[in-house]
């Protein structure tokens, strides 16, 4: 893979994202991966702003309540990194000075920080010379160095062996490198109608190959109506609407045609820590189950 045409084809093609400008800290950087999991830019790009502003440092974070962060969320899905990037907060308030870790193990042992999320946060906070691999990068390697339409089945030693093996040597290079092929893959190199006309990599065997069809099982498609998730975000709705617990009655009337999925999304709740129950019989948010009992 020609390198030095994607991180040229980067330096001049890259989108103006806001976590990428100089002066955001390691901090503000690991607030958007933890949200970019699975969740569109446009819609990370104006909470990250307001987050920022907010807690502009872990302290800031850690002061306030699980239920303030929650509240803060929105909805932005999967509520539980919420929880755990209030968590992360903390510890980082308490034990690394206010300061993000550097160091891909340290990182690691941070709560809620997953392997992807440490690589991330020491190459493009840090500039670390460290493989981040992604969907989009595996998709950009299973084309552009394996010719296949798609990635097999995840591998995390394959698949860093595989970025590993493309890295620039040079530190700074292979950390813009990592940008460069994170960004192929989001806005060219997509899954669907990939744009090999606006590739900047002319040594493809995808493409050499004659783009061959994916001959694999198909993707799968993952909905949203209807399901449990669905549930939830609605019940997590009403408490962030509320100014304090509420009754059961108020929740149960957010989902009438399965009663028995919104009492799973209701328990599912309160086992993961989002909702809590007061004393009363009342439902809160976490950490807001004695604003009013």
């Amino acid at each position: 893979m020609n390198s030095s045409a994607l991180i040229g084809w980067y330096e001049r093609a890259a989108r103006d994202l806001p976590w990428r400008r100089d002066d955001v800290t390691a901090w503000h950087v690991l607030m958007s991966e933890i949200m970019l999991q699975q969740t569109p830019v446009v819609r990370v790009a104006p909470i990250w702003e307001q987050w920022v502003e907010r807690w502009p440092v872990p302290s800031a974070m850690a002061a306030s309540s699980q239920g303030e962060v929650l509240r803060a969320w929105g909805k932005l899905g999967y509520p539980r990194r919420a929880l755990r990037l209030h968590e992360c907060a903390g510890v980082l308030a308490s034990e690394h000075g206010d300061v993000v870790p550097d160091d891909v193990d340290v990182l690691l042992s941070l709560p809620g920080i997953g392997d992807y999320t440490a690589r991330a946060v020491a190459c493009f906070a840090y500039g670390q010379r460290v493989p981040v691999v992604d969907t989009n990068v595996r998709r950009v390697i299973a084309r552009a160095v394996h010719g296949a339409a798609e990635p097999g089945n995840p591998s995390t030693r394959r698949d860093l062996a595989d970025a590993d093996a493309l890295l620039p040597r040079t530190r700074a290079r292979a950390a813009v490198f990592s940008a460069a092929l994170m960004e192929l893959g989001a806005t060219v190199c997509t899954a669907r109608s990939p744009e090999c006309e606006r590739c900047p990599l002319d040594d493809c065997a995808w493409v050499t190959a004659g783009r061959p069809a994916h001959t694999g099982p198909a993707r799968k498609v993952q909905k949203f109506a209807g399901t449990d998730r669905q549930v939830r975000g609605r019940l997590l709705d009403v408490l962030r609407g509320s100014d304090g617990p509420v009754e059961r009655a108020l929740l149960d009337r957010v989902w009438l045609t399965d009663t028995a999925q919104r009492d799973r999304a209701l328990d599912s709740l309160l086992v993961d820590g989002l909702v809590e129950q007061t004393d009363g019989g009342l439902f809160a948010l976490a950490g807001e189950g004695d604003a009013r009992r």
